[in-house]
């Protein structure tokens, strides 16, 4: 890739801050806009704008045939059967929490249990652990090595009769190690058990494949992945979605209302109730299509190679410990540290004083961040308008940082 022309395709990477250039690397939290991204939304509202699926004038067909290619975008980027198994949501927490409040509230019973990893985001922990404090059932959490790899041995021996519901991280937001999903989907359907795939990290770095990975459930966030906020993705089986209880009532969801009855809507409409974020879905269409025109292939690739650079660059650091995997191989483009004697919080200040954004904090994993023995971390993270010449100068920060606070034991 040619990353100097790529990056002139995103205008906030030319800012300078704190009079120095901006050095982004908080992708885990969000990614930056490429100007196609930009422009499409600018040209929804210069050009055609409408609510939706309601009118019968120009605007109104134009704006509604854009949301639902859309769809098929979404559809094709992950590689669902079908666009009727593509559910639009403002993000992947309210994904996941559509699967919560619908299929495992009518199928989530006292003394079944759920299984969740130890890695996961607060997303994919706290609907489970409130719907098993709500039903009587019971939290399992697979526990991960200390290579930062889930521990497998222990996954398959949770596994039961009794278990229902699997929740993994395909990538982990703290780790970034990369889960073995097909593995863990296969084992648990063994058992019976529905699965449901937090791709918020993994699908803006990857090539996804729902139907070979064969969950029964995916979640994705725009945000994440080149695309604006408010706008996420539910991918589901469509024998799930047929059996579910719509998540919220009110308009578009229904096919028919009377005094006496409400017949709701056909999929996957069913589960979008009133005014969608169409904008949203324009703007996520333009940043697949970015991303498809990179390839995803070549955006991992690449990550990796910067993953690996930063691993062996940052080892360089006075008393710096590093979470997770080792293997580039193994994990994304997410590094999660600490300096000894300095905290993470003092770290971001440091870094940011330089033009560096990363993030620092427990990153929505406060059950890893425990079974780490520590209260936070720090964490850069990668994309592929990044360059290794900007890990060297995070690199270079992070000693300033250690030299400022050396006195510290």
């Amino acid at each position: 890739m040619d990353i100097e022309k790529i990056r002139k395709d995103f205008p906030i990477l030319s800012r300078i801050v704190r009079d120095r250039p901006l050095v982004y690397l908080d992708n885990a939290a969000t990614t930056q806009k490429p100007s196609a991204v930009i422009e499409a939304i600018s040209g929804l509202y210069r050009n055609y704008n409408a609510n939706v699926h309601r009118g019968v004038y120009l605007l109104a067909e134009e704006a509604t045939q854009a949301y639902e290619d859309s769809r098929e975008a979404v559809r094709r980027f992950i590689n669902a059967g079908s666009t009727e198994e593509v559910v639009f949501t403002r993000n992947a927490t309210e994904a996941l929490n559509l699967v919560a409040y619908t299929w495992a509230d009518a199928n989530i019973r006292a003394g079944d249990e759920i299984i969740v990893t130890i890695m996961e985001h607060h997303s994919n922990y706290v609907p489970w652990f409130r719907l098993a404090r709500r039903k009587g059932a019971v939290i399992k959490i697979v526990p991960s090595r200390k290579d930062g790899e889930l521990d497998m041995d222990a996954f398959g021996s949770m596994l039961s009769d009794r278990t229902k519901l699997v929740g993994i991280a395909h990538m982990s937001n703290v780790f970034g190690t990369i889960n073995p999903v097909r593995e863990m989907v296969s084992l648990a359907h063994t058992r019976g058990a529905a699965v449901v795939v937090d791709g918020a990290q993994s699908a803006p770095h990857m090539k996804i494949d729902v139907r070979g990975m064969d969950c029964d459930f995916f979640a994705l966030s725009g945000h994440k992945m080149l695309g604006p906020a408010g706008i996420g993705v539910l991918y589901a089986k469509s024998s799930y979605l047929k059996s579910m209880e719509p998540f919220m009532s009110g308009g578009e969801m229904i096919l028919r209302v009377t005094l006496e009855d409400v017949v709701y809507n056909d999929l996957p409409w069913k589960f979008e109730a009133g005014t969608p974020n169409y904008e949203g879905a324009i703007g996520l269409k333009a940043a697949i299509e970015y991303l498809e025109a990179l390839g995803m292939d070549t955006v991992e690739a690449y990550e990796r190679e910067l993953t690996e650079h930063a691993l062996r660059s940052m080892k360089t650091v006075p008393d710096i410990f590093l979470y997770g995997p080792s293997d580039p191989a193994k994990k994304g483009g997410i590094i999660a540290f600490n300096i000894k004697g300095v905290h993470s919080h003092d770290i971001g200040t440091i870094l940011d004083s330089e033009g560096i954004a990363i993030r620092a904090g427990h990153h929505c994993a406060q059950p890893l961040m425990i079974d780490c023995g520590v209260s936070a971390m720090a964490r850069a993270s990668f994309y592929f308008y990044n360059t290794e010449q900007e890990i060297d100068m995070l690199v270079k920060a992070l000693k300033k940082a250690k030299e400022m606070f050396g006195h510290v034991a």
